[in-house]
């Protein structure tokens, strides 16, 4: 290893070096994209069909199975909705192992992020509490250029349309926030199908 590259290896930013609020700022975009994504009876952006973050959908059903955690559950499972239809696009591309997308940030990072989201559920306090940056576009009904306004003031990202997805431009050694960020902002303009935005995987 050159002088040069040994500098850059203790001054780039690492994606499993991050705080509990880089943690919380990637579980709640997470969240927003995929309650945002969902269609059903209160229909969104029907980028997965499920309708588990609605009155009549899941969230009877979590009302009644789990009484006290029922807000968290119906997040983890829309949440869950996304990262595999996330993961399904991904597999399409022949070098999916090296994107990072918004579900799928590392295993260390996922692992951190699903801890995390246990953590808060296990606490009892509401996710809008725990999680204030929900309530920018879960509180309100649903109105996409709310979303996409939230996207929009995340920063606006370039990127190359592919098949089943958009490559991110941009330096790939970024913090995790930073990279959530450039993210989010992938998703704007507003495709007919979750669009994929994604980064290389650092070397």
């Amino acid at each position: 290893m050159s002088f040069l590259e040994a500098e850059l290896s203790t001054t780039r930013p690492s994606l499993t070096d991050v705080s509990n609020a880089d943690v919380d700022f990637a579980l709640t975009a997470q969240i927003v994209v995929a309650w945002a994504g969902e269609a059903g009876e209160e229909k969104r952006l029907g980028w997965w069909r499920t309708d588990l973050a609605s009155e009549f959908g899941g969230e009877d059903f979590f009302k009644q199975l789990l009484p006290n955690s029922w807000p968290w559950a119906t997040l983890q499972a829309v949440r869950e909705a996304a990262r595999r239809k996330d993961a399904e696009l991904r597999r399409m591309s022949p070098d999916h192992d090296q994107m990072l997308s918004l579900f799928a940030l590392g295993f260390d990072v996922d692992e951190r992020i699903d801890e995390r989201l246990r953590d808060h559920k296990r606490s009892g306090e509401e996710p809008v509490l725990a999680l204030p940056g929900l309530s920018a576009v879960l509180s309100a009904e649903w109105d996409p250029s709310v979303f996409v306004r939230w996207a929009e003031g995340k920063g606006v990202s370039k990127f190359k349309t592919e098949p089943n997805a958009r490559r991110v431009a941009g330096d790939t050694f970024m913090g995790l926030t930073e990279l959530v960020a450039k993210l989010v902002g992938g998703l704007v303009p507003l495709a007919a199908a979750y669009p994929l935005p994604y980064v290389r995987r650092p070397q």
